[in-house]
């Protein structure tokens, strides 16, 4: 019988200096700004009314009243 050999167990570890943290923490910093700077400019031009929308002669868009549509909707 064999007189209970054990698989070594490799050990990893890893050392960072302050200024890899510090660079870490500015590439990640640059990707979350960059990531917001992007949802906000997404969300203004889905936000803007299009050149299709209905606008009154002030220049004010129409609100359109869906709940008669709703109550009427045709038989598939």
């Amino acid at each position: 019988m064999a007189a209970g050999k054990r698989k070594q167990v490799k050990k990893y570890r890893f050392e960072l200096t302050r200024a890899s943290i510090g660079g870490i923490a500015v590439v990640c910093f640059c990707i979350f700004l960059w990531l917001f700077l992007l949802g906000v400019w997404t969300g203004q031009s889905l936000l803007t009314p299009s050149l299709l929308d209905p606008v009154d002669a002030n220049g004010l868009q129409q609100v359109v009243d869906l709940t008669e549509q709703k109550k009427h909707r045709p038989q598939e």
